[in-house]
C-alpha cells in the first residue's frame, strides 16, 4: 500500500512538472509524456520543428539605417535648438539649423542609424 502511494505521489509530481513545462513548449510541434507502469520509468519528449518561412522572407533589420529629417530635427530640439529645420542633407550628413540662446546655431549629424552628432 505504501509503495502504491509513493508511486502515485511521484506520478503526480512528474505530471505537474510536465504541466509547468507546457508554456515553454507552447511552440513545440508535439509533446509526449510517457509513464510506464511496471519499471517505474518516466519520460518527457518534446519535438520541435522550426516553422517554414516564406521564400521571400528577409529580416527587418534594414529599417532606420539612415538618419531621416524628422529624427534629426527631433534630436536637435532635444539638444536645445528652437525652430530647428533641415537645410542640407546628402548621403553622409544631415545639417540642422535653429536658434539657441537667441543666436543662430547649426548641428550636423552623420547620416547613419541613430543620427550621431558630428559638429555643434
Amino acid at each position: 500500500m505504501l509503495k502504491m502511494i509513493k508511486t502515485a505521489v511521484l506520478s503526480a509530481l512528474i505530471g505537474l512538472g510536465g504541466i509547468a513545462a507546457l508554456p515553454a513548449a507552447a511552440q513545440a510541434d508535439a509533446l509526449y509524456i510517457n509513464f510506464s507502469g511496471g519499471n517505474a520509468g518516466y519520460g518527457i519528449q518534446v519535438n520541435h520543428r522550426a516553422p517554414a518561412r516564406h521564400h521571400n522572407w528577409r529580416p527587418h533589420n534594414n529599417r532606420h539605417q539612415t538618419c531621416n529629417a524628422r529624427t534629426a530635427v527631433n534630436k536637435a530640439e532635444r539638444m536645445g535648438l528652437r525652430r530647428a529645420r533641415v537645410v542640407d542633407s546628402n548621403r553622409r550628413i544631415v545639417r540642422v539649423v535653429g536658434r539657441k540662446f537667441n543666436r543662430p546655431a547649426t548641428v550636423t549629424f552623420a547620416n547613419q542609424r541613430g543620427c550621431p552628432t558630428l559638429y555643434r
